[in-house]
């Protein structure tokens, strides 16, 4: 298999990241843009770049393949967070439609990069429509947990169901909290990760009830973050597969609760990709490939 896979926790195989220099973060003119994409302070690449070869050391010692998105000249820095442009399915990848204008050329990048790889594009997701994501959870094989916020609409939301509805795939819509309002980045992800098929870290009070009823439903135990660590990201971790996570450097007592939980947590440094550029291990990877080798 070269790509599929629909699950959120299965070993983790192939992955596509966008180096911070493919993304921009060397060009003066594009880290002068960075206050208007919401980041808090000036972006600073080489703090970038090391934490993105640290987060790419983790992912060769997990055994992962990474494959490297090319650079473009209309990326925004956000580039860098390639989870959210496109999707991927076992009857191949869905190109999605941004809800931040500013990284409206990223899907047919990723678009491009698929086809010269062999890998098929399934669809795409058209305006009005917006689809990004971080808002797209695979609860299993047959449904996919949709976050309808800011950043992802209803049009969207049923194009999505159209793509995947002949492969028999459901696709739920979770309503998202307003949080700081449309500016601020909010995915269904910065919410919830899935670690294993049974567990999930949540954070409860963010949530929507019926979401959390969902997970409960469907027999996931539930480990709340530390609502102090909210603002760095505790929530959001990348499953490896085999109950190995890998998290951003912090969030010690989030973490605690997930070793407590029989997890093996690998940390990476993400001060500024995270903190800064707004977005966890999950966001700076598209998982291409999941599945036992």
């Amino acid at each position: 298999m070269t790509h599929g896979g629909s699950s959120m926790v299965a070993s983790l195989r192939r992955v596509l990241l966008a180096e911070p220099d493919a993304a921009g973060w060397g060009d003066p003119e594009r880290i002068a843009a960075a206050p208007a994409l919401g980041y808090p302070r000036a972006a600073d690449p080489a703090r970038a770049r090391a934490e993105h070869v640290a987060l790419a050391a983790a992912l060769v010692a997990a055994e992962v393949e990474i494959l490297a998105l090319p650079p473009a000249r209309e990326f925004s820095l956000d580039a860098v967070f390639t989870h959210d442009a496109s999707f991927m399915t076992d009857a191949g990848a869905i190109l999605l439609s941004m809800g931040k204008p500013e990284r409206a050329a990223e899907p047919a990048r990723h678009g491009a990069f698929y086809e010269r790889i062999g890998v098929p594009i399934l669809g795409r997701i058209d305006p009005p429509g917006t689809v990004e994501g971080g808002d797209l959870v695979w609860l299993d094989a047959a449904t996919i947990l949709a976050g309808r916020g800011y950043r992802t609409n209803a049009v969207g939301i049923e194009q999505l169901r159209a793509l995947v509805a002949p492969a028999g795939v459901e696709v739920v819509a979770a309503p998202l909290p307003h949080g700081q309002g449309p500016e601020c980045c909010l995915h269904l992800m910065s919410l919830l990760s899935l670690l294993d098929e049974t567990t999930a870290l949540v954070d409860v009070a963010w949530l929507s009830v019926p979401t959390l009823e969902l997970l409960r439903d469907r027999g996931y135990a539930l480990i709340p973050i530390e609502p102090a660590e909210r603002d760095q990201l505790a929530g959001n971790v990348l499953s490896l597969g085999r109950r190995r996570l890998l998290a951003m450097e912090g969030s010690p007592e989030t973490r605690r609760r997930m070793e407590a939980a029989g997890f093996e947590v690998r940390l990476f440094p993400g001060r500024e990709l995270g903190m800064n550029g707004g977005g966890g291990p999950t966001c700076l990877t598209r998982p291409i490939l999941r599945g036992e080798s």
